[in-house]
């Protein structure tokens, strides 16, 4: 379990050191052009480092980078005192009259308290500056006191990339320059070493050489297409999911692809959500709507037949196919995608059995983690922002405060850590996010928990409870496995590409030495498809050692060997994928090795 943190990040040693190496940075950059040249837009810090947008008269090179890196050192040894400064709207006008952009930030302060982003400031109407050396900047802060806080051996620019001003394509397009700053040298090599990892793990990358998925133009962005491999990963996520499910009392469910309008009106989903919706579609003057998320059909599947206190809880489960309009610009490999099958359930539950039922989803995520191998994880309670009731939020703050404290009552009981995260619940309660790290300390947003006291209520759910009346019930929304997408790219970076046994398209690759062996190869590998396991002989024409080296950069588990003495003696040699080798073993031997690994789902080989 990962240690909980309480301090925000924007409160940090870390937040100011890369909030000020933006700054050290834009500052570097601007001294490489005539005065006026350069344009400077914003440069706030980021999950693992900062960047900083430029409108510039050329594009940067790597030779640039090296100058502005050294450049940098030398401002940092400088020990610039960062200086701040309340000023007016006038004055800041006048300080950046030939910066555009810091011209349109300045006008939004001043209209009413807008930040970079045209986010509205919580109270935040002042216009202030920082100053570095002869660096002005218009900014909030927070920063170290003097550059020299800054370790000159923990940082480093990584990328460059092009950024559409304020996110809008039909704004200029600025050079996005990122960077990262850390505490020690150390810290900032061990960074880099898991950039590079990641790199490598990359899914989209490994998706490909994998054969697990694809995605094609005459289909359609964030539409992605599962080979053959990827579909062996999604039946072994569903079995898994089946068998957790029905031992937790969940029973399954299916529902179509679209539904009339108004279903998502009752809902709340047209109110809160469509911005994310396809389009409508019209037929026989009806609207449908492709569905974002399964719930509205589950509450009618929970309404079909009356229900008493016998009949609760009620948990449906369904591996239901959504789709959502995510902006092109947003989409990524598997992480962000426009289709989409979810790890979807509903309980339905009278309020005296909620705490049971919300912590036996958190028990469910145990299991999972305890599966893949994941060791770090952070649960984040996401609460509601009382100043976006009846926007953002459902309009019932005493319902909100209920639930919220119900959930931190179940979490406090169950010896659960959390965080809490405010401003960030669903549109209809609040929800328990799951944050999860792969194995070589990559962050995922992964699983979701959450608590619905809203749309029951708009359905007209009901129950009859002990006393003989009408109670409406308590809904949890809950995706321990998160999406199919989601899930897979996640476990492709965490596996590196070596997943499990279990897990694994291809589980055995059956590798004759010469033709005079394809046939036992081939009786082989039926042998073990007999005893359920993916297995392959490879009949082709390459020599045993290019055979050897495909099966290897297809990350298959377990080769078997077989020449002339193997046949004789009715054996395999056995390579692994981790590099162990065992001659002479029984089939039957490694029959059971394989199986009993299979069946319980083993980490190791």
């Amino acid at each position: 379990m990962a240690e909980i943190k309480t301090e925000r990040y924007e409160d940090s040693e870390l937040y100011r050191i890369r909030h000020s190496a933006a700054h050290i940075m834009a500052q570097a950059i601007l001294e490489l052009f005539e005065p006026g040249e350069a344009k400077i837009a914003i440069g706030p810090p980021v999950a693992d480092g900062f960047y900083y947008d430029f409108d510039l008269p050329r594009s940067l090179t790597p030779e640039d980078f090296k100058a502005i890196e050294k450049r940098m050192r030398q401002i940092i040894a400088a020990r610039q005192p960062f200086e701040k400064r309340v000023v007016s709207a006038q004055e800041a006008k006048e300080t950046f009259a030939d910066q555009p952009y810091k011209l349109e930030l300045i006008q939004g302060l001043e209209a009413g308290g807008v930040d970079e982003y045209g986010q509205p400031l919580e109270g935040q109407t002042e216009i202030s500056f920082y100053t570095n050396g002869d660096f002005t900047d218009l900014c909030r802060g927070p920063h170290v006191e003097h550059s020299g806080q800054i370790n000159p051996s923990a940082i480093k620019l990584m990328s460059i990339a092009g950024a559409y001003w304020r996110g809008d394509e039909n704004r200029p397009q600025l050079q996005r320059v990122y960077g990262t700053a850390w505490k020690t040298a150390s810290e900032l090599e061990e960074y880099l070493w898991q950039v590079e990892e990641a790199r490598k793990r990359d899914h989209r990358k490994l998706g490909r050489e994998l054969d697990i998925f694809t995605f094609a133009e005459e289909v359609g962005p964030g539409l992605p297409l599962w080979l053959p491999n990827g579909g062996i990963l999604i039946e072994e996520l569903e079995t898994l999911a089946k068998e957790v499910e029905l031992r937790h009392g969940y029973e399954r469910v299916r529902t179509p692809h679209l539904t009339k309008a108004e279903l998502f009106e009752r809902s709340g989903h047209l109110a809160h959500y469509a911005d994310s919706m396809y389009p409508p579609m019209e037929l026989d003057g009806v609207t449908y709507y492709v569905k974002p998320m399964n719930c509205p059909m589950h509450h009618k599947i929970f309404d079909a037949r009356p229900k008493s206190y016998r009949d609760l809880p009620l948990r449906l489960a369904e591996y239901g196919t959504c789709y959502r309009y995510e902006k092109s610009g947003e989409l990524f490999g598997l992480m962000r995608v426009r289709s989409m099958q979810m790890n979807d359930a509903h309980i339905y539950c009278a309020e005296a059995d909620f705490e049971s039922e919300f912590m036996d989803v958190i028990a469910m995520y145990n299991e999972y983690f305890h599966i893949f191998g994941i060791q770090k994880y952070v649960m984040r309670l996401s609460t509601h922002d009382p100043e976006g009731l009846g926007k953002k939020f459902v309009d019932n703050r005493p319902l909100w405060l209920k639930t919220e404290a119900m959930v931190r009552q179940a979490m406090d009981n169950g010896g659960i850590p959390y965080v809490e995260v405010p401003g960030e619940a669903a549109f209809y309660g609040p929800k328990i996010d799951v944050q999860v790290w792969s194995a070589i300390g990559r962050e995922f947003t992964l699983a979701t928990n959450q608590v619905d006291f809203s749309q029951p209520a708009s359905f007209g759910l009901s129950f009859i409870n002990r006393e003989g009346e009408p109670e409406t019930p308590l809904c949890i929304h809950r995706a321990p496995l998160s999406t199919h997408e989601r899930m897979i790219g996640f476990l492709i970076e965490h596996f590196a590409g070596k997943f499990p046994v279990w897990l694994a398209p291809e589980q055995v690759r059956v590798i004759p030495i010469t033709d005079e062996q394809n046939d036992y190869a081939a009786g082989l590998a039926a042998q073990l498809k007999a005893q359920g396991v993916r297995a392959r002989a490879d009949l082709g024409s390459e020599r045993m050692n290019a055979k050897i080296r495909a099966a290897q950069q297809m990350q298959v588990p377990y080769m078997l060997v077989v020449g002339g003495r193997e046949v004789e003696g009715g054996t395999v040699s056995l390579r692994t994928r981790e590099g162990e080798r065992v001659n002479g073993l029984a089939v039957a031997e490694f029959t059971q090795r394989v199986r009993q690994n299979i069946e319980g789902r083993a980490l190791e080989l």
